[in-house]
């Protein structure tokens, strides 16, 4: 079965020089409708392109500057513009959407479709500008999609399953998500200054009748989890290199350290 391999690189100011050890990914950066993470310009300055999710514009707009209070929020707002926002339109503030208007910002009002999370819409924007031939080397990063309302959240893990074969990251203060497929074994590298060591794998679509893993303290041998039964949470990282393989797709989940 192939690996996927796995890194939190992109917590941490992009290298002067690339590294050697393979194509490196291209990261997208979508911006939701929740708090700002106060690493948000790291992650901004790995993408290659970036998103707002309608109310994500106001986030952006209100806390960008606040993360750099030395300098002119004007500035600062203007320097931190989207390559799009689109969504349903009902939470961006006029006076945000006027600001990036006159900065030249497309603005795509998709409220006809109300099928789909504004999530959904940006990852489908996203895919549609990618290659397929692409796609394996695509991670989009999504902050703000912890926190807040519970179904919201519910409805972001939702898109990692939609979209099982694209690597997406949800992003918090506190932690990031994301799906293993059942179609790969899974290495997962541990930058151990800025993750960790809290972490869970849940098996959040089906339950998984054998998950086997290594550098956990509390590993994982053709274990049965389920909902209502066992699940791996709470869970520490006790290796540089973790390994998962199970028969379900699981969430991998781990803490993100506050003070990188």
């Amino acid at each position: 079965m192939e690996v996927m391999r796995h890194a939190s690189t992109f917590l941490r100011p992009p290298p002067l020089t690339p590294a050697a050890d393979g194509p490196p990914l291209t990261y997208a950066l979508v911006v939701l409708n929740q708090r700002l993470p106060w690493f948000a310009p790291v992650l901004w300055s790995h993408a290659t392109l970036r998103v707002f999710a309608d109310g994500g514009a106001n986030r952006v707009y209100d806390g960008m500057p606040r993360l750099f209070p030395e300098q002119d929020p004007l500035e600062v707002r203007r320097r931190y513009k989207p390559d799009l926002i689109r969504g349903d339109m009902d939470s961006i503030r006029p006076e945000v959407k006027e600001f990036y208007s006159n900065l030249g910002v497309k603005i795509e009002d998709v409220s006809y479709d109300q099928d789909t999370t504004d999530l959904h819409k940006c990852v489908t924007f996203i895919c549609d500008l990618t290659p397929k031939m692409d796609r394996s080397n695509l991670c989009i990063l999504v902050s703000g999609a912890l926190g807040g309302r519970f179904d919201h959240e519910a409805g972001n893990i939702n898109v990692l399953y939609k979209f099982s074969n694209i690597r997406i990251v949800l992003l918090s203060d506190d932690c990031l998500i994301q799906l293993l497929p059942r179609t790969h074994c899974h290495e997962i590298h541990i930058q151990s200054s800025v993750v960790g060591p809290h972490c869970g794998l849940i098996p959040l679509g089906a339950p998984s009748a054998s998950t086997t893993t290594t550098g956990l303290q509390w590993d994982l041998t053709n274990t049965r989890m389920s909902f209502g039964s066992l699940i791996s949470t709470s869970n520490i990282v006790r290796e540089e290199r973790i390994t998962v393989h199970s028969d379900s797709d699981l969430i991998w989940t781990i803490s993100i350290k506050k003070d990188i």
